[in-house]
């Protein structure tokens, strides 16, 4: 499908150059959440963009270059690729909204990530807010994903927090596209595109109101392609699910629907085994596999190159239902 690389770019060279400034750019903007807000907190789900967001925030604030020296072997994560920080600490708790309906591989690497790096990860669940009343799905079957932001709007309350920092990009969707990087939300928590305060010469504007707070997107400049580069060059680990696995799936609508409890196959289908991999991770009742052979960050670099579909609009399903669905989504609350 739209992932399969093209064997002739095999031998090519990217710089990744530019990686460095958007690094920076990424880390400023880590350090003025840090020291504008009283009660930020880091929006973490284990998935490739906020493990990317979560490495900037360690360079930013945990010192790793004075780590003492350590036995060979020693205070390495699995697969030994990154170093246990040894020095400082990242100012602010993480927090994950949990559908209750996420990869397991995705919610075990979370907690095994937020271990290593001695963060304080905080769960909030849908199924919480189900079990109060504040969420009511249409029937069992509905995606708890859209009634996320009635859990994060609980958590914002529950906590006080004044400023979110979060792992969307503009090249994502075009609601996203005309976000800013610091974006406010009202005391409801919505966001009003027509009122985006200007951002000019990274000078923002983080005076709020009781009960306002902020959205705070320090990778919104990357794209997909820049994300993959950088996973590559840091060597940063990922759940399985974002490298080819074998998977049975359906074809629905042009996606490949992962066949599960949670989205069985229906009256007619067949399901076939396919090599597949995740573009984007989220609630498995909306997330879809791509067709792909990658089986490290590299190769991923080289199907990115030439896919022509965006990884939402080639694995979402929640945001095939309209073309305003990620706007009508974020006003209300989403992430």
């Amino acid at each position: 499908m739209n992932a399969r690389a093209d064997h002739t770019l095999e031998k090519t060279v990217l710089s990744n150059a530019h990686l460095d400034a958007l690094e920076e750019e990424a880390i400023f903007i880590l350090r003025e959440v840090a020291a504008s807000f009283e009660r930020p907190t880091l929006l973490f789900s284990g998935g490739k963009d906020s493990l990317v967001l979560l490495k900037c925030a360690e360079k930013a604030f945990v010192d790793t270059e004075r780590a003492p020296t350590l036995p060979e072997g020693a205070g390495l994560a699995k697969g030994g690729l990154s170093p246990r920080p040894r020095g400082g600490h990242i100012p602010y708790p993480l927090l994950m909204i949990d559908t209750g309906h996420n990869f397991h591989e995705v919610t075990d690497f979370r907690d095994y990530r937020a271990k290593q790096l001695g963060a304080n990860l905080i769960v909030r669940s849908v199924e919480d807010s189900m079990a109060r009343g504040t969420v009511r799905l249409a029937h069992p079957g509905e995606s708890r994903n859209v009634h996320q932001s009635v859990t994060l709007l609980e958590a914002i309350d529950e906590f006080r927090f004044d400023a979110l920092i979060g792992g969307a990009r503009r090249d994502e969707e075009k609601a996203r596209a005309k976000e800013r990087i610091f974006s406010h939300r009202d005391a409801f928590g919505q966001w009003q595109p027509k009122a985006q305060r200007p951002e000019l010469w990274t000078l923002f504007n983080t005076r709020i109101q009781p009960g306002e707070h902020f959205r705070v997107f320090p990778i919104s400049n990357w794209t997909e392609l820049d994300v993959w580069q950088y996973i590559d060059r840091e060597n940063i680990e990922l759940p399985s699910l974002y490298y080819a696995h074998r998977r049975q799936v359906v074809e629905r609508k042009g996606l490949l629907v992962p066949v599960t409890d949670l989205t069985p196959l229906k009256e007619g289908e067949v399901a076939v085994e396919k090599t597949v991999r995740f573009r984007t991770v989220g609630d498995i009742t909306c997330t879809c596999p791509v067709d792909s052979p990658a089986m490290n960050a590299a190769d991923v670099v080289l199907e990115t190159l030439v896919a022509d579909v965006s990884e939402r609009g080639a694995t979402r399903m929640d945001d095939k239902t309209s073309d305003a669905s990620m706007e009508k989504r974020k006003k209300e609350g989403y992430f």
